[in-house]
């Protein structure tokens, strides 16, 4: 497993962990992220599901994507999202 693998393993299970709770702030806290962080990683992410990858296992465009620092300012995200917006 490459660096770029590591840091989209722990991305994708920061998104994993807060579904799972229900509660995104709590999730960011064991995890060690800001929840600014958490909502541009869940927003790169549903683009790139959003553009036709799918499935559980990583492809190389969602390393791309995820593995960047460059996201875009969060849109329209609230509590109908389903990943418990605190």
């Amino acid at each position: 497993m490459n660096t770029d693998q590591k840091i989209i393993k722990n991305k994708v299970g920061l998104l994993n962990l807060a579904q799972t709770l229900g509660r995104v702030s709590q999730a960011c806290k064991m995890m060690g992220y800001s929840r600014d962080s958490f909502y541009r990683f869940k927003e790169m992410y549903d683009k790139v599901r959003r553009a036709g990858v799918t499935g559980d296992q990583p492809t190389q465009r969602l390393h791309q994507k995820l593995g960047r620092r460059t996201f875009g300012a969060r849109e329209n995200v609230g509590p109908s999202d389903g990943w418990g917006y605190v």
